[in-house]
């Protein structure tokens, strides 16, 4: 990975001025471990007429696979590249970005103790870039360095292979730039450019990366043409980062054309004053509300039947007072993005020693689910065929039996207000009922006086006056070691009682998605939750 940046000078300014702007000696070959290989800064020639300054990166493959091992990423952007042999160690891309960051970092915020006024004043600069990755070609690449004051922006793409030219170009351009630019000012465009062409990055895109890419593209980036192109490319399609980044650089727009601080005009808002809060999602009051039942149960070992994704048992492990915890759900790709959510692989021994995943069917028995103080079915049972449901009360209320349990399901009466949804559509693909409140009810009571629970309801978010709560939430508290509803699947003898399916269900009529993972974290009317599930 290579990157040569040039100028031309007089003998009143030599052009070795500009080791003093890069901080770097002209006749010093000087080397640079970085995270994922090891950046080369020398200069190939240095004279007063003419100085070249050029990084080369050697990126460690072995190093960027082992550094995004259970991230969900590696270093190449293309899934058909293996993870040993890409283009990662010769085209430009955010490595590159990040390793001028480190190497040039005084250069890149335009500060020279040595010569303040030549780091504040333009200056004739050429940069190659040999092999730079342009999702979008070299029509693209114009339109990204056109509007940037250079004089000059050569783009050719590079063949295939040119002794078959019948094979067509590849995604990668040899770039060349000239232009009177402030030094500064270049090496921020590539430092957010270079990443914007690759359209990859590397690393996990945090909030943070908003704040770089309105540091490096302050001066630029409010006025170009692609704005929106370069924020949402930079920031990974992260739609919420790109929204705050946009709403950002509108203010430094208006600011600018004001001759104003950006200070001045973003004063709506009194910071000491009680201001409108966003409405808190329905799935985090979902998790407040099992939160709350939970720790007034005193429950301390917990089982997260359908855990799904690992909301729930993430926000449980944040609470010392929880010190077992068990997430169960059919769907092992769901156990996956569960295991990098809760950071498995890098949690410590004592924290891991609360934590267990496993999968399995909320419909069959398991005597590994017995003694736990509570179980959670969080958006479960709707999406169990009707016939399925007395398998799950078996399974959970007969022979694992812990001292609460709670159920959260849809309230379907609350439907009429989600402007979104179409009448007598539910809320989720997946859903095969939703009830009303006084059928819930009524299954719950009737599991309830079955297995020797009783039960009381829990109204969870807005609590409508006509149409009552968007979730309905039944908190089961057992009432007797026994009684004449107790089934523990040791002593009862009964089969005819006992659910079929309760013990081997028949695999045809298994349905689609057992208890997939507190499946409706988001409902789909609830726009904000939306997004928190896509994210």
């Amino acid at each position: 990975m290579f990157l040569t940046i040039s100028t031309t000078g007089t003998p009143e300014r030599p052009a070795t001025d500009l080791g003093f702007l890069l901080h770097k000696h002209p006749e010093k070959a000087q080397t640079y471990p970085t995270s994922h290989g090891i950046a080369h800064v020398f200069y190939p020639e240095a004279s007063a007429e003419h100085c070249t300054a050029a990084l080369l990166l050697e990126v460690d493959p072995v190093a960027l696979v082992r550094r995004g091992k259970g991230k969900g990423r590696g270093g190449a952007p293309d899934a058909a590249l293996a993870q040993y042999v890409n283009d990662r160690p010769y085209a430009a891309s955010s490595l590159l970005a990040v390793a001028m960051s480190t190497v040039f970092k005084s250069a890149l915020s335009g500060t020279c103790k040595a010569m303040p006024e030549r780091a504040a004043a333009p200056m004739p600069l050429r940069i190659e870039v040999p092999a730079l990755p342009a999702r979008g070609g070299a029509e693209l690449v114009r339109k990204l360095f056109g509007p940037l004051g250079w004089s000059r922006v050569d783009a050719v793409a590079v063949p295939l292979d040119e002794q078959f030219p019948e094979w067509g170009d590849s995604r990668y351009v040899r770039l060349v730039l000239e232009g009177e630019l402030r030094l500064a000012d270049a090496l921020r465009q590539l430092y957010v450019l270079l990443p914007v062409l690759d359209d990859a990055k590397h690393y996990w895109v945090a909030p943070d990366e908003v704040d770089k890419l309105l540091r490096a593209g302050e001066g630029w980036l409010a006025d170009h043409p692609e704005q929106k192109l370069i924020t949402s490319r930079y920031l990974s399609r992260r739609w919420g980062l790109t929204r705050q980044a946009m709403q950002r650089l509108e203010l430094v727009r208006l600011a600018e054309s004001d001759d104003l601080d950006v200070e001045s005009i973003d004063n709506a808002v009194d910071e000491t004053a009680d201001t409108e809060e966003r409405p808190v999602p329905l799935a985090e009051q979902r998790r407040a509300a099992i939160l709350a039942a939970l720790t007034a149960a005193g429950a301390s070992r917990v089982l997260d039947l359908g855990c799904g994704q690992g909301q729930l048992v993430q926000a449980l492990l944040k609470d010392v007072r929880f010190t077992e915890i068990v997430g169960v759900d059919v769907s092992m790709r769901a156990l996956t993005i569960a295991s990098r959510r809760l950071k498995l692989d890098r949690m410590g021994e004592r924290q891991a020693a609360r934590v267990k995943l496993r999968q399995g069917s909320l419909t069959y028995t398991d005597k590994q689910l017995k003694g736990y103080d509570a179980a959670v079915l969080s958006e479960v049972v709707e999406h169990l065929d009707l016939p399925r449901l007395p398998a799950l009360e078996y399974a959970v209320f007969g022979v694992a039996r812990p001292r609460t349990v709670l159920v959260t399901t849809p309230n379907v009466e609350y439907n009429v207000r989600w402007e979104t949804l179409p009448a007598g559509h539910v809320r989720h693909g997946d859903h095969r009922f939703e009830w009303t409140r006084a059928e819930f009810r009524a299954w719950a009571g009737e599991v309830a006086l079955r297995h020797g629970y009783g039960v009381e309801f829990v109204p969870v978010g807005p609590d409508d006056p006509e149409v009552g709560p968007p979730t309905q939430l039944a908190v089961f508290t057992m009432t007797a070691a026994d009684g004449p509803g107790r089934t523990d699947g040791t002593e009862r003898s009964d089969a005819a009682e006992k659910p079929d399916a309760a013990e081997k269900p028949d695999a045809a009529e298994k349905p689609r998605a057992t208890a997939t993972a507190n499946a409706d974290e988001t409902e789909t009317p609830d726009k904000s939750e939306k997004e928190a599930k896509a994210a």
